[in-house]
């Protein structure tokens, strides 16, 4: 088992497949002959007496694996591997790595950092850059290119280390235009007007018989060429309006360039004009191109800019995000001289590769896979043992394209071992999974129809017509096609009318949204009973998939709320956009500004105070020109609510002078009101169970801030702010509750029953960076913006071509994944807009299809005519015996559980003696001038110093300890002369030499001991620096490192003895024979100086 390596693509998958793993060889471990045999057949194994221990042996075998079994995704691999060989692959050795969420803080850092830096040079290069940006951007459309070259910063930095420096890829670029090293607009247009490139001849004849013969627009048209021929040198300045003469504003040539008049003076100027317009359209083209090179040289700029400043940020913090690990570990994995070095040492580690969901593995981490297993099939000259790669993907469900997943790179992989493998005299096996174990005949049936004709299929790579078949082959299944709502009719009325009359219009989305809910709740209410599982349809059976969330969401949530249906609410959420994060929120906001009226408003309304509308009103009303926070004050005593809140508000504001953000919000959601309802108790009466989820992230995100930033609410609230997070639900916990979802977030995920609802729209958006290939290395492309639609010429319309031909494959296979989520029944539905309905959407699709299917049927409906497919139930039905979370149904809590324990009798935490208790002496300050800095430093320095010798000096014998000593302060990083050694050791070896204090540091005393105890009914717990025992006498010694020394013992600040009273009396209580003597050293000197014993047993701890 530990040659294997598992490469999944989620962390949830990786511990799904472990566990699942464990689980299987936990029960062969302990399994009859008989009963082991039959699982061993199910697998294709022999049931000998070899196999069956080999079975049970297996489970001992993967609890012994060093670290388990290595199941993990790409990510955590590449993380081992690096590592492991930090050195080798130039990174730190002990980096760690960014999440999203402090990857997106460092990325926005290094945007604000760009942006200062330009400000404060308006004439530099990343300034102009800027410049020409902003003056084609608005801020919303710089916002969003902005987020796309962040998203694409990996293909950035991969373009950059292909191409290593920035000149070269902007020759890449020109080149991959078509366009000349340094090519400008000006030289474009220099050549479009010299007279040696048109026919100028030709022209003067047509723009003649033009002026002659022709219409009036002839005679304008005619006029502009002959002014063109006639004035060489205003041609530059003429050229827009001498394209008008050829072309339409769309660029396009004109559909009649001369009028009959004009062709019979000139029959041949038909021609002439065309060969022109030709010749400016290529002009045109070149021109846009060139302005595309030129955006594209500043977005590359701006874009590699940021790409410095986060890189520089991560090496000063020792840090690595996603697409480091994996670029990092493929350089590792292919450099010269290092990767075979590494691909040896991982050669006696690694036999068996298998990838999950290879479908969804992007090129770059295919390259790791291929790295990987490149001795693998060496052929002669490999290891004996047999070794495997084993790939499981679905070309047709690859829908992570933002993730760079190219189901062509699986294919290409495909190939790629299978001529490695047959190379090396092995198997290679291609085997076609079409046994489908989730859904019924009847949803395969559609399946296999909607992707039956070649244009549609073609969006799955699929060569062949589907043919799926069920392992359910006797389960029932239904499918119903309803008629898509249309959008609300609005009549226009007459003239300006005051607004005074409310319109309640439902959109068409809503609509839809309260169709579903009606549905459901019918089934509820009537017991539908799912012929499958012979029992009634539960709020868990339904799955409502949509392609993006929207405003739909919202409106389904709340109408299946508004029926009390069960609803696990959407698969992600903001956590900002919560309701009951939103009321922790305004509590901060209160405190931060108590002035803020609305703020309070909200708090005292909202569930943590429940302040009745009325009373806020009251409260509000005739206040003159107080605050509301005052208002409140001064009425406290007037109603018992009024000082209820108050009193909470006020404790609140006390609180948040003090407590870091965890500590103030655990605090408000645990405090217990009047009634003993803690802070979340309240906010859950009001909002619902479901406000757990946000409340529980919320407090995650202020432990996550409080780790990597200064502890501050107003800083915390501007965090959330600025990056609002958006978490991601775990939607498969078997709660009876209706999901709603992405298809994107359901892949893996199934249900019984599955609603689409999304499917008249298709994708119509693309993005605005697109790349380009370079004509010399096909394997890298180039970055390019365009800056606007019209610009997408030449090269750029084919990658536009390419991108939307892309999109609308991943599209289809979106809809691949939609259709196959369903067990056993499936609803198609959807809402029209006021634009017509895109020909190739899902409903039109899936409408086609079921009218091709046998057995069709159209059904009537309270809501409408339906188009229903469905077989029967044909086996035997097992049986309801389905877990369900029922979160309804548990007790309440009692009552003890929800009130705060007593305080406990002594501290938990044991009292730490060096622990400041009492005000603790000033360190020396740096605040001074220089040259007395310069000598404290020193001084400091030199504490230090002597602190270490003093702590390791005694451990070795008095001849070796001298020659140590200057080793140790000869070290080039303490910078000291000889001299300064020399005086150190004189000075530590004063204090060790001391006859008074010899059995301190004589060979068997020790240095920094662990002492606990109880002193009466406290605990104590501390390290001491030095402590010696012998017969008679136990001596403790603590150093106290650059503080300035007292004069005399009668000085010592108070809390330097409560610490030593209590190493004193635990000391005492251990050798009660002995006398223990206390001491403080101060190596700011060196002095050592004893405490006075009566005046230590006389403090009070």
């Amino acid at each position: 088992p530990d040659k294997i390596l598992c490469l999944t693509f989620t962390k949830a998958a990786a511990s799904e497949m472990a566990n699942r793993i464990n689980g299987r060889l936990a029960i062969w471990a302990t399994l009859d002959d008989a009963r082991l045999d039959q699982e061993l057949k199910a697998l294709g194994a022999p049931g000998s007496d070899d196999t069956r221990a080999r079975a049970r042996r297996l489970f001992a075998e993967v609890l012994d694996v060093p670290g388990g079994l290595k199941i993990m995704t790409i990510h955590a691999f590449c993380q081992y591997l690096l590592a492991r060989f930090p050195l080798e692959a130039g990174v730190p050795p002990h980096f760690s790595v960014l999440d999203e969420r402090s990857t997106a803080e460092a990325l926005d850092s290094a945007v604000e950092t760009l942006l200062v830096k330009a400000a404060h040079d308006e004439r530099s290069r990343l300034a102009r850059t800027l410049d020409r940006l902003a003056r084609r951007l608005t801020e919303n459309s710089f916002a969003e290119l902005k987020g796309e070259l962040l998203r694409a910063r990996g293909r950035l930095d991969r373009l950059r280390r292909a191409i290593r420096s920035e000149d070269g890829i902007g020759l890449a670029l020109r080149r991959a235009l078509n366009l000349r090293p340094g090519e400008r607009d000006s030289d474009v247009v220099a050549e479009m007007v010299a007279e040696a490139a048109f026919d100028g001849a030709g022209l003067a004849r047509a723009a003649s018989a033009m002026m002659d013969a022709g219409s009036k627009r002839d005679q304008e048209r005619g006029a502009v060429i002959a002014r063109w021929l006639r004035e060489p040198d205003s041609r530059a300045a003429m050229v827009g309006e001498y394209q008008g003469v050829f072309l339409t504003q769309a660029g396009a040539v004109r559909s009649t360039l001369m009028t009959k008049g004009a062709v019979e003076a000139c029959p041949e100027g038909p021609d002439i004009l065309a060969r022109e317009a030709e010749r400016l359209q290529a002009f045109i083209e070149r021109r846009k191109l060139i302005e595309v090179a030129e955006n594209s040289d500043a977005v590359l700029a701006v874009g590699f800019a940021l790409l410095d400043l986060y890189r520089r940020d991560k090496r000063r913090k020792a840090v690595l995000d996603f697409d480091d690990l994996i670029l990092e570990t493929l350089e590792l994995l292919t450099a010269p001289g290092v990767a075979p070095w590494v691909l040896y040492k991982l050669d006696n580690g690694i036999d068996h590769i298998l990838i999950d969901e290879a479908q969804d593995t992007n090129p770059e981490q295919w390259q790791v896979v291929q790295a990987l297993a490149e001795e693998f099939f060496a052929g002669e000259g490999a290891r004996d043992a047999m070794r495997t790669i084993f790939a499981v993907g679905d070309v047709k469900q690859s829908i992570y394209s933002f993730q760079r997943a190219d189901p062509r790179e699986f294919i290409a992989s495909r190939t790629h071992f299978s001529r490695r493998v047959e190379a090396a005299a092995q198997t290679f096996r291609d085997m076609a999974l079409d046994l489908s174990f989730r859904s019924a005949p009847a949803v395969l049936t559609l399946v296999d129809a909607v992707f039956a004709r070649d244009e549609v299929r073609a969006g799955l790579l699929e060569d062949r017509a589907l043919r799926h078949r069920a392992h359910r082959h006797d389960a029932a299944g239904r499918i119903e096609l309803w008629e898509p709502e249309k959008p609300p009719v609005i009549e226009e009325e007459e003239g300006w009318v005051l607004p005074l009359k409310a319109h309640r219009h439902l959109d068409a989305s809503a609509k839809l949204a309260v169709r579903i809910a009606d549905t459901l709740a019918e089934w509820f209410t009537k017991g539908e009973i799912l012929p499958s599982k012979g029992r009634p349809v539960r709020p868990g059976d339904i799955l409502v998939l949509v392609r993006r969330r929207g405003a739909f969401d919202a409106h389904l949530i709340s109408a299946l709320k508004a029926r009390g249906i069960p609803v696990a609410g959407s698969d992600r959420m903001v956590v900002t956009e919560q309701l009951a994060v939103m009321d922790l929120m305004a509590v901060a906001r209160f405190v931060l500004l108590p002035e803020d009226d609305l703020t309070l408003a909200t708090v005292l309304k909202g569930p943590l105070l429940n302040l009745g509308e009325q009373k806020l009103f009251t409260l509000a009303h005739d206040r003159g020109r107080a605050t509301l926070w005052r208002a409140l004050g001064a009425r406290r005593g007037d109603d018992p609510d009024f000082e209820r809140c108050h009193r909470v508000l006020a404790g609140w504001l006390a609180l948040a002078d003090f407590a870091p953000p965890f500590e103030f919000f655990t605090t408000i959601l645990n405090d217990p009101d009047d009634q003993g309802r803690t802070g979340r108790a309240r906010l859950v009466a009001r909002l619902g169970i479901e406000a757990n989820d946000p409340i529980d992230e919320f407090l995650n995100l202020a432990l996550m801030f409080e780790h990597a930033h200064t502890p501050s609410l107003e800083a915390f609230l501007h965090w959330l702010v600025v990056a609002p997070a958006e978490v991601k639900r775990d939607m498969d916990q078997g709660r009876d509750q209706v999901r709603v979802m992405t298809v994107h977030g359901a892949k893996g995920l199934q249900a019984p029953i599955v609603f689409l609802p999304d499917t008249c729209q298709v994708p119509s958006q693309g993005p605005r960076l697109l790349w380009i290939d370079d004509p010399m290395s096909p394997d890298k492309q180039i970055l390019v913006w365009p800056g606007r639609r019209d610009n997408e010429a030449g090269p750029c319309a084919d990658a536009r071509a390419l991108e939307k031909r892309q999109q609308d494959e991943e599209h289809l296979r979106l809809l691949y994944v939609a259709l196959t989520r369903a067990e056993d029944q499936l609803y198609v539905c959807g809402w029209d807009t006021s634009r017509a309905r895109p020909e190739r959407c899902w409903y039109n699709l899936v409408a086609a299809a079921m009218a091709d299917l046998d057995g069709t049927v159209t059904v009537d409906t309270p809501h409408g005519p339906v188009f229903r497919y469905e077989t029967p139930q044909i086996g035997v039905v097992t049986g309801s015996d389905e877990p369900v979370d029922q979160h309804a149904a548990t007790d309440p809590l009692p009552l003890w559980a929800r009130r705060p324990p007593a305080p406990e009798p002594t501290p938990v935490r044991p009292l730490a003696p060096s622990a400041p208790v009492d005000p603790e002496p000033a360190v020396r300050s740096p605040l001074m001038a220089t040259v007395r800095r310069a000598e404290e430093a020193v001084r400091f320095r030199r504490g230090n110093l002597v602190h270490a010798l003093l702590e390791r000096l005694p451990e070795l014998l008095p001849d070796d300890r001298e020659a140590a000593a200057r080793r140790y302060l000869g070290a080039p990083a303490h910078g000291l002369d000889s001299d300064a050694i020399d005086a150190l050791i004189r000075e530590t070896f004063a204090v060790l030499d001391h006859p008074d204090f010899a059995p301190l540091f004589a060979p068997g005393s020790r240095a920094e001991v662990p002492v606990a105890g109880l002193v009466g009914t406290t605990p104590v717990a501390g390290y001491v620096d030095r402590l010696a025992v012998t017969e008679e006498r136990v001596m403790v010694v603590d150093y106290k490192t650059n503080r300035p020394p007292p004069r005399s013992p009668e000085q010592v600040p108070l809390m330097y003895l409560r610490q030593m009273a209590a190493y004193r009396r635990l000391l005492r209580d251990i050798y009660p024979d002995r006398e223990v003597a206390c001491a403080l050293l101060w190596t700011d000197g060196p002095r050592l100086m004893e405490l006075d014993n009566k005046r230590l047993d006389a403090l009070i701890l």
